[in-house]
């Protein structure tokens, strides 16, 4: 841990249970192409209107279980955005989608290098943004993130996966390299993205070997820095160790 985040951790501890939890704000509602758009503006927002990008945003922008994420970056000065376009995994097509609300947001005067942050299958919506515009990206940050197309996609949720790409199972397999976002971290690299994952070792919905252990090994082969904390003998639930994960705050607070 740098001295930096360190010190972030010692303040985001030491502040008063009223400080560390503001008043929940109701997010704002506005369209993009057609879709739904929301955004939960912070309270006074951080030097350059940092804003955290989350998915899945399905019907609203819910702070829910991860309530003590979106407040405490809030508090920080750090919007939360989403946008909802459905049950969507990473195609060209829906990526295109997701890049005019980026292009929304940056309109409104945000940051024109959000954090991404991933939760399940939001995991496969941000990454098959980010590698495509791995410019414009500050960091990704993954909750037993989807990683591999072959993994959950292909293997749990194929009609919805086949329908996003507009192929055969027969079509997508075969060029699934072309797509996969494992296979195209080069850009991430060369921009140095730093990434943190938080995942359990006995997640058999999206298997923590194929999915974040393997993006691990990938993107530190080729230089990158990428911090994955394992949560022993947990799989894929709603629980402190993945929503109350201070490692997960020091890395977002702490990115420069």
């Amino acid at each position: 841990m740098t001295i930096r985040r360190l010190i972030l951790s010692l303040a985001w501890v030491a502040l008063p249970i009223a400080a560390q939890q503001p008043a929940t704000v109701a997010p704002e509602t506005f369209q993009v192409n057609g879709h739904n758009a929301f955004i939960a503006a912070a309270p006074k927002p951080a030097e350059g209107k940092p804003w955290l990008w989350y998915a899945p945003t399905l019907r609203s922008l819910s702070f829910g279980e991860r309530k003590m994420y979106f407040e405490t970056f809030m508090k920080a000065g750090i919007s939360i955005a989403g946008f909802d376009l459905g049950e969507v995994r990473g195609s060209p097509s829906s990526t295109n989608q997701f890049t005019k609300f980026y292009d929304a947001m940056v309109a409104r005067g945000y940051s024109p290098k959000p954090i991404l942050l991933g939760q399940s299958r939001g995991g496969m919506m941000t990454l098959a943004w980010a590698f495509r515009h791995p410019d414009k990206v500050r960091a990704w940050v993954g909750i037993y993130p989807v990683c591999n197309l072959a993994s959950w996609p292909l293997m749990r949720s194929e009609a919805q996966t086949l329908k996003d790409f507009a192929m055969t199972k027969e079509e997508l397999t075969a060029k699934l390299s072309d797509f996969n976002p494992i296979d195209h971290l080069d850009g991430l690299l060369a921009n140095k993205v730093p990434m943190f994952v938080v995942h359990g070792d006995n997640d058999v919905v999206v298997p923590y070997n194929d999915n974040s252990k393997l993006l691990k090994e990938r993107y530190e082969a080729g230089g990158g820095s990428i911090t994955v904390k394992v949560i022993p003998g947990e799989g894929h639930k709603v629980g402190p160790s993945f929503f109350d994960c201070p490692e997960l705050v020091n890395f977002v607070l702490g990115l420069p």
